[in-house]
């Protein structure tokens, strides 16, 4: 445990550890400087303690991909024969010559087998030591990094080496480059800490749903959990707590969901649920404070609207530490800020997962290096083999910022991120994974894009055959030349659906309020997908595990097309709601009726 305390000498690590075997360092990964809005604060004490994550490569990552092609695909003959959790682990793991060059590297800086953690698949390392050692390892140097906005700090590098024999045994090392900050996907442009006087002239009136039936009108001014079952042809629909289908929310970022405005929501939105529980689980020391200062609006709403919806499905909230930068001034002990792959090698561990997952997080996609976004896009792909539905909120800035005012100045954001500074759309990872069903945002009734739905191009992953068709007849009806520069048109094409958006009644530290957001959109989209899992396990069927294939090859057919509305960003109008697929609501939102019709019968 020498090494882990910081106690061997750094010369000496670095004395034995420069031959390794007559390789060369070699810079294994690097960026310019550090993005926009970051500053370069001071040198990192060498004593801070930081978590390394190692990822190791997945040989046989391409044939888990085909399995997962294979299952999920409503017209292939093994459409739901999942793979079991041996089963992924043993397409994940490493070559076992890489697990013994990587050890090798270790045991040179004096780590020793207990000093080490491995993931299941044992494709994550992961180890425990001062940054005066990591920098010795790496050759590097770390710095502590200043958001100027909010002065928030991380402890990050600009680049990293390895030794170049380990360069193919290696994919990624973090924290070192990485500066996201994996936000909820909630504004402060579109929340209010009030609930808008209830219009009593609408009490008894009804208006036309997307599904052609009649919806209490107040469902125009604020959803609930009855507007949603009425919006998604979901009323009489109910659920088994006894078929062993589950849901699954995710939390980051320290927030715990209250539990006693859990229980004031089921009084006032869903008393039938009232008095019941749910599973809280805590992943890496994943607080679950239950005092009301500590409620998380993040938190309370994904809980709240998905148990609310799914009762008596048991659900399950993972809380995940991964927090916020840390302030650099009081020197707190964590400032990792970088949750997923904890998460995922948790849940992988598992041999029970929830069948639908939603997880309304996520930030820039060039804000995350492209190693360590495909990695955690593996995960996904990993998770989707096993049956697991993954959904992810799209964000909430439109094409970018959110900005579309032309006289508003362009800002840091809707740039790239390198010294070109080059104009462009900003796409969110991880909505951008092809492996994730991506979730947008719509508004009232007739329903209409909302003005935040995220949506776009990936500008790391390519656009998945799954999508084709749909993304390539929208694309058409673009004028030649729309946007020319600004998005990468032969990307993963987000979202795949959309739900409802805005005006979501939520008790937050005791009191009701309306969120907007994609934030609203993931967990509610998500809700309606474990409906159909339990319908399909009830039935003695499997669930649905990945559904974008299934989606785009008849899913769609069962969605409400929306038409109307744009998302704007980047100083333009984004892009345009269409018929058929678009990159702001995707293919709609869930006709709940329909589309238990069509999973029943595959």
């Amino acid at each position: 445990m020498q090494a882990l305390t910081g106690s061997l000498p750094f010369a000496a690590a670095l004395a034995s550890a420069m031959p390794f075997w007559g390789y060369q360092q070699k810079v294994k990964e690097s960026i310019h400087g550090p993005p926009s809005g970051w500053y370069k604060h001071a040198p990192a004490p060498k004593h801070h303690m930081l978590e390394l994550k190692i990822a190791l490569p997945q040989p046989k990552f391409p044939e888990l991909e085909q399995h997962l092609r294979e299952v999920s695909d409503p017209s292939h003959a093994r459409y739901g024969a999942h793979l079991s959790k041996q089963e992924t682990e043993a397409l994940m793991a490493p070559h076992p010559e890489t697990l013994a060059v990587v050890r090798k590297w270790l045991a040179l800086h004096g780590l020793a087998e207990e000093d080490v953690t491995q993931s299941p698949a044992k494709d994550w390392v992961t180890i425990r030591v001062p940054v005066g050692l990591a920098e010795v390892m790496l050759t590097t140097n770390y710095h502590v990094y200043k958001h100027a906005q909010t002065g928030e700090s991380i402890i990050r590098t600009m680049s990293y080496s390895l030794p170049e024999i380990l360069h193919d045994h290696v994919d990624l090392i973090q924290p070192t480059t990485m500066f996201a900050r994996f936000k909820a996907f909630k504004s402060t442009l579109h929340w209010t800490n009030h609930v808008q006087p209830a219009d009593s002239s609408l009490s008894g009136s009804t208006i036309t749903g997307p599904a052609g039936n009649q919806v209490d009108a107040r469902c125009n001014n604020t959803i609930t959990v009855s507007c949603l079952r009425q919006l998604y042809n979901a009323v009489d629909y109910k659920t088994s707590a006894t078929n062993d289908n589950a849901l699954g929310i995710t939390g980051y970022l320290n927030e715990s969901t209250n539990d006693v405005d859990l229980q004031q929501f089921y009084q006032l939105q869903n008393p039938s649920a009232y008095g019941s529980n749910y599973t809280s689980l805590s992943i890496h020391g994943g607080k679950n404070n239950q005092s009301y200062e500590a409620a998380g609006l993040e938190a309370n709403l994904d809980t709240q609207f998905g148990f609310g919806l799914t009762w008596p499905t048991p659900g399950t909230f993972y809380t995940t530490r991964g927090e916020p930068p840390f302030d650099s001034d009081l020197m707190t002990e964590s400032d990792t800020n970088e949750p997923y792959s904890y998460w995922l090698e948790y849940v992988l561990s598992q041999v029970k997962i929830p069948q639908s997952i939603s997880t309304s997080y996520g930030d820039d996609e060039q804000s995350v290096p492209q190693s360590y976004a495909t990695r955690i896009c593996n995960g996904m792909a990993a998770l989707g083999a096993r049956g697991v539905s993954v959904m992810f909120s799209s964000g909430d800035g439109g094409v970018g910022d959110g900005v579309a005012n032309p006289d508003e100045p362009l800002g840091h954001q809707c740039y790239s991120n390198d010294d070109l500074k080059t104009p462009k759309f900003l796409p969110v990872f991880p909505a951008s994974c092809p492996y994730v069903t991506a979730v947008g945002g719509t508004v009232n009734i007739p329903e209409t894009a909302a003005s935040f739905s995220g949506g776009g191009f990936s500008n790391y992953f390519p656009r998945p055959s799954y999508q084709d068709d749909a993304v390539s007849a929208y694309l058409a009806t673009l004028a030649p030349g729309t946007y020319e520069g600004l998005y990468n048109s032969t990307g993963r094409a987000y979202p795949d659906v959309s739900s409802q958006a805005a005006s979501f009644s939520v008790v937050y530290q005791g009191q009701v309020t309306l969120l907007d957001g994609t934030s609203c959109a993931a967990p509610a989209f998500t809700a309606f997908v474990s409906m159909l899992n339990d319908a399909r396990l009830s039935a003695g069927k499997t669930a649905l595990g990945f559904l974008n294939p299934f989606l785009y090859s008849v899913g769609y057919t069962a969605l409400n097309d929306i038409t109307e509305g744009r998302n704007p960003g980047c100083q333009t109008e984004g892009f345009n709601a269409a018929v058929g697929w678009d990159p702001v609501t995707g293919y709609g939102t869930p006709n709940f009726g329909k589309l238990k019709d069509l999973v029943l019968a595959m």
